[in-house]
């Protein structure tokens, strides 16, 4: 009998929407899609930030910690997101199952050392939406309460709010503009549906 790997049978949260998210792309000058990007690396992190812990941790990310709500620090494919005045979440697009993300977590453990902190694999605990397109932030900005204008929200910026009823971490990745949002994998399912209907009109010819 042939093995069954494990990783085989990992089934992200939103997987029996994937056709129902293709089928809601629109296209041209009010284009907006919506697809999952699933099992990406987060790794919830907890330090002073004024401790040498926190520059320790600092070098094996390669990025500093960022300081304040809505910044985001970066390094290769690393993204590190303000969370709290002493919370991040550290993402990374890896792919290649639980032993890399525990190597991911074990770097910043030995940074860590006995200082007081924590680090934390939260891989499970959410999943990623992508939307993108000319008309995204309309789409958010149908049940989202920030101000998603250029002049107040743009590229590299995250922060923790709520679109439609669901708790997400939104953050905007470029101009497009495209945009993640991180919500509880629990309420996935939900965030998804939703969005596939705010972007349903927009596949409809512009009323003048």
């Amino acid at each position: 009998m042939a093995e069954t790997r494990p990783g085989t049978l990992r089934r992200s949260p939103l997987a029996h929407l994937e056709e129902r998210m293709r089928r809601a792309a629109v296209t041209g000058t009010r284009g907006v899609t919506l697809t999952e990007l699933p099992f990406l690396t987060m790794v919830d992190l907890r330090v002073d930030p004024a401790s040498e812990a926190a520059g320790r941790i600092e070098t094996a990310l390669g990025a500093p910690l960022p300081r304040r709500c809505g910044d985001t620090t970066a390094s290769g494919p690393r993204t590190v997101l303000w969370l709290g005045p002493d919370e991040w979440l550290v993402l990374s697009p890896s792919e290649e199952g639980a032993a890399l993300r525990e190597s991911e977590a074990a770097a910043l453990r030995d940074a860590l050392g006995s200082d007081p902190g924590s680090v934390v694999d939260v891989s499970a605990n959410r999943t990623t939406l992508e939307l993108s397109g000319p008309c995204a932030r309309q789409v958010l900005e149908k049940g989202c309460p920030l101000d998603l204008h250029p002049r107040a929200f743009g590229p590299d910026r995250a922060v923790s709010t709520t679109v439609g009823p669901v708790a997400v971490l939104l953050w905007q990745v470029d101009d497009a503009p495209t945009y993640r949002l991180l919500p509880r994998s629990s309420f996935a399912d939900y965030l998804a549906r939703w969005l596939i209907d705010a972007m349903s009109e927009f596949s409809r010819p512009e009323v003048p």
